[in-house]
Protein backbone atom coordinates (compact mmCIF):
# COMPACT_ATOMS: atom_id res chain seq x y z
CA UNK A 1 0.00 0.00 0.00
CA UNK A 2 1.31 3.55 -0.64
CA UNK A 3 2.12 6.00 2.15
CA UNK A 4 -0.82 8.14 0.33
CA UNK A 5 -3.69 5.79 0.68
CA UNK A 6 -3.89 4.40 -2.65
CA UNK A 7 -4.21 0.65 -3.77
CA UNK A 8 -1.60 -1.27 -5.42
CA UNK A 9 -0.73 -0.73 -8.83
CA UNK A 10 -1.44 -4.11 -9.99
CA UNK A 11 -5.76 -4.42 -9.87
CA UNK A 12 -5.98 -8.18 -12.02
CA UNK A 13 -6.45 -10.06 -8.44
CA UNK A 14 -8.93 -7.57 -7.81
CA UNK A 15 -11.12 -7.78 -11.12
CA UNK A 16 -10.35 -11.61 -10.89
CA UNK A 17 -11.64 -12.31 -7.16
CA UNK A 18 -14.49 -10.27 -8.60
CA UNK A 19 -14.44 -12.10 -11.65
CA UNK A 20 -15.61 -9.05 -13.84
CA UNK A 21 -13.94 -6.60 -16.36
CA UNK A 22 -13.90 -3.16 -15.87
CA UNK A 23 -12.41 0.08 -16.87
CA UNK A 24 -9.17 0.98 -15.39
CA UNK A 25 -10.52 5.00 -14.58
CA UNK A 26 -13.79 3.25 -13.59
CA UNK A 27 -12.35 0.84 -11.46
CA UNK A 28 -10.17 3.68 -10.03
CA UNK A 29 -12.60 5.70 -9.04
CA UNK A 30 -14.60 2.85 -7.58
CA UNK A 31 -11.94 2.31 -5.09
CA UNK A 32 -11.46 6.12 -4.05
CA UNK A 33 -13.39 6.93 -0.48
CA UNK A 34 -14.63 10.33 -0.03
CA UNK A 35 -11.78 10.82 2.49
CA UNK A 36 -9.24 10.31 -0.05
CA UNK A 37 -11.11 12.24 -2.23
CA UNK A 38 -11.63 15.36 0.23
CA UNK A 39 -7.45 15.23 0.70
CA UNK A 40 -6.51 14.88 -3.01
CA UNK A 41 -8.87 16.54 -4.49
CA UNK A 42 -9.99 14.55 -6.74
CA UNK A 43 -13.80 12.60 -7.68
CA UNK A 44 -15.24 9.90 -4.76
CA UNK A 45 -17.15 7.11 -5.80
CA UNK A 46 -20.46 7.87 -4.07
CA UNK A 47 -21.74 8.59 -7.60
CA UNK A 48 -20.78 5.41 -8.66
CA UNK A 49 -22.05 3.71 -5.55
CA UNK A 50 -25.68 4.96 -6.10
CA UNK A 51 -25.64 3.45 -9.34
CA UNK A 52 -24.41 0.41 -7.96
CA UNK A 53 -27.09 0.02 -5.35
CA UNK A 54 -29.73 0.61 -8.21
CA UNK A 55 -28.21 -2.02 -9.89
CA UNK A 56 -27.86 -4.69 -6.78
CA UNK A 57 -31.24 -3.91 -5.68
CA UNK A 58 -32.76 -4.72 -9.02
CA UNK A 59 -30.93 -7.83 -9.73
CA UNK A 60 -31.72 -9.24 -5.95
CA UNK A 61 -35.54 -8.06 -6.37
CA UNK A 62 -35.73 -10.58 -9.78
CA UNK A 63 -33.58 -13.68 -8.44
CA UNK A 64 -35.92 -13.48 -5.16
CA UNK A 65 -39.09 -12.90 -6.81
CA UNK A 66 -37.84 -16.22 -9.00
CA UNK A 67 -36.78 -17.98 -6.34
CA UNK A 68 -39.45 -17.71 -4.05
CA UNK A 69 -43.09 -17.70 -6.03
CA UNK A 70 -45.16 -18.05 -3.02
CA UNK A 71 -43.91 -15.47 -0.79
CA UNK A 72 -45.82 -12.09 -0.19
CA UNK A 73 -44.21 -8.63 -1.10
CA UNK A 74 -43.32 -8.01 2.38
CA UNK A 75 -41.19 -11.87 3.22
CA UNK A 76 -39.61 -10.76 -0.18
CA UNK A 77 -38.67 -7.20 0.99
CA UNK A 78 -37.21 -8.91 4.21
CA UNK A 79 -35.08 -11.66 1.86
CA UNK A 80 -33.86 -8.52 -0.21
CA UNK A 81 -32.92 -6.34 3.05
CA UNK A 82 -31.09 -8.69 4.07
CA UNK A 83 -29.35 -9.74 0.90
CA UNK A 84 -28.33 -6.17 0.29
CA UNK A 85 -27.35 -4.66 3.93
CA UNK A 86 -24.04 -3.15 5.25
CA UNK A 87 -23.30 -6.19 7.30
CA UNK A 88 -23.86 -8.79 4.22
CA UNK A 89 -22.21 -6.44 0.78
CA UNK A 90 -19.18 -5.98 4.14
CA UNK A 91 -19.04 -10.23 4.20
CA UNK A 92 -18.63 -10.13 0.21
CA UNK A 93 -16.10 -7.83 0.24
CA UNK A 94 -13.58 -8.94 2.96
CA UNK A 95 -13.98 -12.63 1.51
CA UNK A 96 -12.74 -10.92 -1.72
CA UNK A 97 -9.75 -8.91 0.43
CA UNK A 98 -11.56 -5.85 -1.22
CA UNK A 99 -10.10 -3.58 1.80
CA UNK A 100 -6.82 -3.62 0.67
CA UNK A 101 -7.45 -2.00 -2.43
CA UNK A 102 -9.66 0.74 -1.45
CA UNK A 103 -7.58 4.62 -1.58
CA UNK A 104 -8.54 6.21 1.72
CA UNK A 105 -7.90 9.55 3.59
CA UNK A 106 -5.15 9.71 6.69
CA UNK A 107 -7.69 9.44 9.29
CA UNK A 108 -9.59 6.14 7.72
CA UNK A 109 -6.43 4.77 7.45
CA UNK A 110 -5.21 4.91 11.07
CA UNK A 111 -8.58 4.32 12.36
CA UNK A 112 -8.94 0.62 10.88
CA UNK A 113 -11.43 2.36 7.73
CA UNK A 114 -10.06 -0.59 5.57
CA UNK A 115 -12.46 -3.17 8.05
CA UNK A 116 -15.23 -0.54 8.76
CA UNK A 117 -18.25 -2.44 7.34
CA UNK A 118 -19.78 0.67 6.09
CA UNK A 119 -16.69 1.29 4.07
CA UNK A 120 -16.26 -2.21 2.38
CA UNK A 121 -20.23 -1.84 1.45
CA UNK A 122 -19.86 1.13 -0.11
CA UNK A 123 -17.02 0.48 -2.38
CA UNK A 124 -18.99 -3.11 -3.73
CA UNK A 125 -21.60 -1.02 -4.54
CA UNK A 126 -19.53 1.44 -6.18
CA UNK A 127 -17.77 -1.73 -8.04
CA UNK A 128 -21.26 -3.01 -9.58
CA UNK A 129 -22.05 0.65 -10.89
CA UNK A 130 -18.90 0.75 -12.29
CA UNK A 131 -19.23 -2.60 -13.91
CA UNK A 132 -22.18 -1.34 -15.10
CA UNK A 133 -20.84 1.18 -16.99
CA UNK A 134 -18.29 -0.84 -18.40
CA UNK A 135 -20.12 -4.20 -19.29
CA UNK A 136 -23.54 -3.34 -19.49
CA UNK A 137 -26.51 -4.38 -16.96
CA UNK A 138 -26.69 -7.87 -18.16
CA UNK A 139 -22.87 -8.31 -16.87
CA UNK A 140 -23.55 -6.06 -14.31
CA UNK A 141 -26.44 -8.35 -12.90
CA UNK A 142 -24.59 -11.56 -13.09
CA UNK A 143 -21.96 -10.23 -10.84
CA UNK A 144 -24.29 -9.58 -8.56
CA UNK A 145 -25.43 -12.75 -8.39
CA UNK A 146 -22.37 -14.29 -8.42
CA UNK A 147 -22.36 -12.37 -5.13
CA UNK A 148 -24.95 -12.51 -3.31
CA UNK A 149 -25.56 -16.47 -4.10
CA UNK A 150 -23.48 -17.98 -1.13
CA UNK A 151 -26.16 -15.32 0.94
CA UNK A 152 -29.20 -16.13 -0.12
CA UNK A 153 -28.47 -19.84 -0.21
CA UNK A 154 -27.54 -18.96 4.03
CA UNK A 155 -31.09 -20.03 6.12
CA UNK A 156 -29.57 -18.67 8.89
CA UNK A 157 -29.08 -15.15 7.51
CA UNK A 158 -33.22 -14.31 7.18
CA UNK A 159 -35.11 -13.75 9.95
CA UNK A 160 -32.45 -11.90 12.54
CA UNK A 161 -30.76 -10.52 9.30
CA UNK A 162 -33.78 -8.76 8.19
CA UNK A 163 -34.68 -7.75 11.73
CA UNK A 164 -31.70 -7.86 14.40
CA UNK A 165 -33.25 -5.35 16.80
CA UNK A 166 -36.23 -7.39 17.05
CA UNK A 167 -34.43 -10.59 17.33
CA UNK A 168 -31.96 -9.66 20.11
CA UNK A 169 -34.66 -8.39 22.18
CA UNK A 170 -36.77 -11.53 21.79
CA UNK A 171 -33.78 -13.77 22.59
CA UNK A 172 -32.83 -11.93 25.61
CA UNK A 173 -36.63 -12.13 26.81
CA UNK A 174 -36.30 -16.27 25.69
CA UNK A 175 -33.33 -16.02 27.86
CA UNK A 176 -34.71 -13.94 30.75
CA UNK A 177 -32.00 -11.17 30.34
CA UNK A 178 -32.60 -7.29 30.52
CA UNK A 179 -33.68 -5.51 27.54
CA UNK A 180 -30.51 -4.81 25.05
CA UNK A 181 -28.96 -1.27 25.83
CA UNK A 182 -27.34 0.21 23.09
CA UNK A 183 -24.53 3.05 23.33
CA UNK A 184 -23.29 5.17 20.52
CA UNK A 185 -19.72 6.44 19.69
CA UNK A 186 -18.84 8.86 16.82
CA UNK A 187 -15.77 9.92 15.30
CA UNK A 188 -14.28 11.21 12.37
CA UNK A 189 -14.73 14.84 10.38
CA UNK A 190 -18.18 16.15 9.28
CA UNK A 191 -17.52 15.02 6.13
CA UNK A 192 -16.74 11.24 6.45
CA UNK A 193 -18.64 10.53 10.38
CA UNK A 194 -18.39 6.75 11.69
CA UNK A 195 -20.74 5.21 14.04
CA UNK A 196 -20.08 2.41 16.58
CA UNK A 197 -22.43 0.99 18.23
CA UNK A 198 -22.12 -1.43 21.36
CA UNK A 199 -25.11 -3.23 22.62
CA UNK A 200 -25.01 -5.08 25.90
CA UNK A 201 -27.87 -7.96 26.74
CA UNK A 202 -27.03 -8.13 30.77
CA UNK A 203 -24.11 -10.32 31.23
CA UNK A 204 -25.52 -12.25 28.41
CA UNK A 205 -23.93 -11.03 25.62
CA UNK A 206 -22.03 -8.15 24.31
CA UNK A 207 -21.28 -6.73 20.75
CA UNK A 208 -20.14 -4.33 18.42
CA UNK A 209 -21.29 -2.81 15.00
CA UNK A 210 -19.86 0.38 13.18
CA UNK A 211 -22.04 2.15 10.31
CA UNK A 212 -22.36 6.17 8.56
CA UNK A 213 -25.61 6.39 10.83
CA UNK A 214 -26.64 5.47 14.17
CA UNK A 215 -29.45 3.55 13.01
CA UNK A 216 -27.06 1.32 10.49
CA UNK A 217 -24.27 1.13 13.79
CA UNK A 218 -27.32 -0.14 16.17
CA UNK A 219 -28.48 -2.73 13.37
CA UNK A 220 -24.97 -3.94 12.83
CA UNK A 221 -24.48 -4.29 16.68
CA UNK A 222 -27.30 -6.15 17.16
CA UNK A 223 -27.18 -8.81 14.39
CA UNK A 224 -23.43 -9.34 15.76
CA UNK A 225 -25.07 -10.32 19.31
CA UNK A 226 -27.29 -12.57 17.02
CA UNK A 227 -24.88 -14.60 16.17
CA UNK A 228 -22.80 -14.82 19.39
CA UNK A 229 -25.68 -15.67 21.13
CA UNK A 230 -26.92 -18.52 17.80
CA UNK A 231 -23.85 -20.09 17.47
CA UNK A 232 -23.57 -23.51 18.44
CA UNK A 233 -21.50 -23.34 20.99
CA UNK A 234 -23.76 -20.81 22.53
CA UNK A 235 -26.72 -22.58 22.26
CA UNK A 236 -25.22 -25.78 23.96
CA UNK A 237 -24.18 -23.44 26.82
Amino acid sequence: MSEDGAPPADLDALLSAFAIDIRRDLLELALTHRSYAYEHEVADNERLEFLGDSVLGRAATAMLYARYPDEDEGSLAKRRSSLVSTVALAQIARAAGLGAYVRLGRGEERTGGRDKSSILADTVEALIGAAFLSVGSEQAEALVLRLIAPLADDPSRFGAASDPKTALQELAAHRGAPAPVYTIEASGPDHARTFRATVAVGDLVSAEGEGTAKKQAELAAALAAVRQLTAPAATRA
